[in-house]
């Protein structure tokens, strides 16, 4: 068994994996290099076989999206620590180490670097910036990103600590835990997947964290754009997913709320005029209907099996109400008291 392995999820990123696979190979000495691939057909593949022989294929018979991919990919691995990666980051020297130095301490599941945007290296990315949090109503925001604003890096959040959620973009996990609670649900499809499993992980009491020591950056919005009517319907429908499974209190209630909100978002995108992410909204509630049987059934056996769940990171306040009536656009600025 190795210790660690470092694991990318390629679908058509051909041009990522030429710019930015040089760099993870040269500052990862000694970890072996996976490219778990979605059936590319940009021949991702035979450039990587090509150029980069030590890289090790494995090749997924369709494109199982990024849950499902990545759960297909590590049944082949047998390692202690998963390291997964996005195929549009660039690592820096010394990325590896303060991550598996973190995941020393047993108690913590998984961990993230500072991740910063690769078209602007003083600033933040949204994807995870230095470590994601859930509000009291499970919207997510990070130390660096509010809703859609990102900080630029001044330092401020360069001490490791103990978040909610790390990022799926970049993440060092427990390979037996992955695989305990059952890995990423496959039902996300994408986007959102790593919150409800860094959830499922707090419930059985285990803590996740960032170590910004660790720097990578990222591009951001490679597969998928950020202002893509499907990211849209994905990121609706996935909230509502997460929130079902994993919400200990009154369901009815937290789910009619977040409709209410959802509901006000779709006004706007109408108002607005995008009425390609109006209808994304529509569709990611029928979505959520149609899935419903089977996320309380899961909602069942994760409750049945709740430990001792560790609530560090949640924000017992709304994020909604302090950046657009309170005008607070950074982490820095929000009542600490309201942390758990």
């Amino acid at each position: 068994m190795d210790n660690l392995s470092i694991v990318i999820l390629n679908w058509n990123g051909k041009h990522f994996l030429k710019e930015y696979l040089p760099k993870l190979i040269q500052y990862s000495s000694g970890v072996p290099i996976y490219v778990a691939d979605n059936a590319s057909n940009d021949g991702s593949v035979e450039f990587i076989k090509e150029y980069f022989t030590d890289v090790k294929c494995i090749l997924l018979d369709k494109n199982y999206g990024f849950a499902q991919g990545y759960n297909e990919a590590l049944k082949e691995i047998n390692s202690r620590y998963y390291l997964l990666i996005n195929s549009d980051i660039e690592v820096s020297p010394s990325w590896i180490d303060p991550l598996l130095k973190i995941m020393e301490n047993n108690e913590i599941a998984c961990c993230q670097p500072k991740i910063l945007s690769i078209s602007n290296k003083k600033r933040f990315e949204h994807a995870g910036a230095s470590g994601g949090f859930l509000d009291r109503n499970f919207f997510p925001f990070c130390r660096g990103r509010i809703l859609h604003i990102t900080e630029e890096d001044n330092g401020q959040y360069d001490s490791k600590k103990e978040i909610f959620w790390a990022s799926g973009a970049c993440l060092m996990i427990q390979s037996e835990l992955f695989h305990k609670v059952g890995g990423f649900d496959a039902h996300f499809f994408a986007h959102m997947e790593e919150i409800d499993l860094c959830w499922r992980l707090k419930l059985l009491g285990y803590k996740i964290y960032v170590e910004p020591t660790s720097v990578v950056y990222h591009v951001g919005g490679g597969t998928l754009k950020y202002m893509s009517p499907f990211k849209t319907y994905l990121n609706f429908r996935n909230s509502l997913f997460m929130i079902t499974k994993n919400y200990s209190g009154n369901l009815f209630l937290k789910i009619f709320y977040r409709m209410i909100l959802d509901g006000m978002a779709s006004m706007l995108f109408l108002f607005q005029g995008n009425f390609s992410h109006f209808n994304s909204v529509l569709k990611a509630h029928f979505s959520f209907y149609k899935h419903l049987p089977y996320l309380l059934n899961q909602r069942k056996e994760i409750q049945k099996n709740i430990q001792q769940f560790n609530p560090t990171g949640l924000y017992k306040s709304s994020i909604l109400w302090a950046f657009y009536f309170r005008k607070i656009n950074s982490y820095m600025k929000l009542n600490k008291k309201y942390f758990q």
